[in-house]
């Protein structure tokens, strides 16, 4: 008598087909929740964007308004008045572009 596998070769590969039809839907199912994460970061990144570009729209307005005012108080200011404020700038300190708070007594600002 012959010998005969304890299985039939035909249910091998049947279960190599159905094993492979997983993989193929995993395969999918990754492909698909990664198509999503895509998606949602692109949406993100697309809203971060339009937040930037309107701060930035404003803080250029800003800076034309300041600009503005600071020619103006330039123009209205007498060359006393602008060459005290210039001795008051030393060398090495810049002009702040933002006006500091002022510290309360206990050292800390209010």
């Amino acid at each position: 008598m012959a010998f005969q596998p304890p299985y039939s070769p035909s249910l091998f590969r049947k279960r190599d087909n159905a094993s492979g039809a997983s993989v193929v839907a995993i395969d999918n199912k990754i492909e698909q929740a990664m198509d999503l994460v895509k998606n949602h970061l692109m949406y993100a990144v697309r809203e971060e964007v339009e937040i930037l570009k309107e701060q930035i729209r404003e803080l250029v307005e800003k800076n034309s308004q300041l600009e503005r005012e600071n020619t103006l108080l330039k123009t209205l200011a007498s060359p006393e008045q602008l060459e005290k404020f210039q001795s008051r700038l030393s060398p090495e300190e810049p002009v702040p572009e933002t006006p500091h708070a002022p510290e309360a007594p206990g050292g800390s600002a209010v």
